[in-house]
């Protein structure tokens, strides 16, 4: 069965257009339903982390070593709801930024189809997140009111470059740990299915985030390509900082104060973060966006 997208050619196609139409054909074929592919229905088995173990902000570290299986579980479950809450807060970000840079294009142009395919898929991983954050039984985590604001002010003024890398950033580091999550079988069953499907569908976002940063940064001058680099360093950190909320540790029943101190302290989790951001920093390299004050932002967030 042929479920390519096709429309009449009137135009000699770019390279964004080819881009765009393998993309779309590369959607008709491998998506998902979040509400029919996920097991919304069994009760959530709480012999089951939420997350892999290793990934833990206290995995490694003398707190975690007292705790009894059944805490360091739990531990992960809310640890867990809480990077699918900062995901919803990013999303939405994602989606304003991307509406706002095609509006008023041509509709018809494969590249703004895409967008929107991009737009209709973290709709539904929001809903998929959120449904998964429920039946782990974690209330709504929310970032701290600075990065709510912090996001509140970028989604407005970031345009080009700052707008796909950063999309980029905060989709690369959740992608690595998903993919942990998705294979391994300690995980509870059901957020298995949701990072496996959130991974399938973010590798095409990623693919148009990295072509975009490129394209963008062609015709960006020196000035303007260092103050991107500091605003998507400084996006980075807000992000990746935000994706594990304090209050995951009394909800798990542990000492928040403690939990917190040990947290900030862990070399474990920091090499995790850094071995996750290792292609990203990689990436931003390559396109002259690493600069040494962007450098600064990444070293204090442990991406590098």
């Amino acid at each position: 069965m042929d479920v390519s997208i096709s429309r009449p050619e009137t135009t000699s196609p770019t390279p964004e257009d080819d881009v765009a139409r393998r993309l779309l054909d590369s959607s008709a074929q491998l998506s998902y339903d979040p509400l029919t592919e996920v097991d919304w229905e069994t009760p959530l088995d709480k012999d089951f982390h939420g997350a892999s173990p290793e990934w833990s902000t206290l995995y490694g570290t003398a707190y975690w070593n007292e705790l009894t299986d059944a805490q360091r579980k739990e531990l992960t479950r809310q640890e867990a709801a809480s990077v699918a809450s900062t995901g919803i807060w990013f999303e939405m970000i994602l989606q304003q930024m991307v509406l706002r840079d095609i509006y008023a294009k041509d509709p018809t142009a494969d590249t703004f189809q895409w967008a929107l395919t991009e737009i209709a898929d973290e709709c539904r991983h929001s809903i998929m997140f959120a449904r998964g954050a429920k039946k782990l039984q974690a209330p709504a985590y929310r970032p701290h009111r600075i990065a709510v604001e912090l996001g509140r002010f970028f989604k407005t003024v970031a345009f080009g470059e700052a707008a796909y890398a950063a999309i980029l950033v905060a989709e690369e580091v959740l992608d690595v740990m998903q993919r942990d999550w998705m294979r391994d079988e300690r995980v509870v069953p059901f957020v298995r299915t949701i990072n496996n499907i959130h991974v399938v569908e973010e590798s095409r976002h990623m693919k148009f985030a990295r072509d975009e940063t490129r394209k963008r940064l062609a015709r960006a001058g020196r000035v303007r390509r260092h103050i991107h680099s500091v605003l998507i360093a400084v996006a980075a950190y807000v992000i990746t900082t935000s994706m594990v909320n304090r209050k995951v540790y009394a909800n798990a029943g542990l000492e928040e104060k403690r939990a917190v101190r040990e947290a900030k302290a862990n070399e474990h989790h920091k090499s995790m973060m850094r071995s996750s951001c290792s292609g990203l920093m990689e990436f931003l390299a390559s396109v002259g966006l690493l600069t040494k004050p962007a450098l600064i932002f990444y070293k204090r967030a442990d991406l590098i």
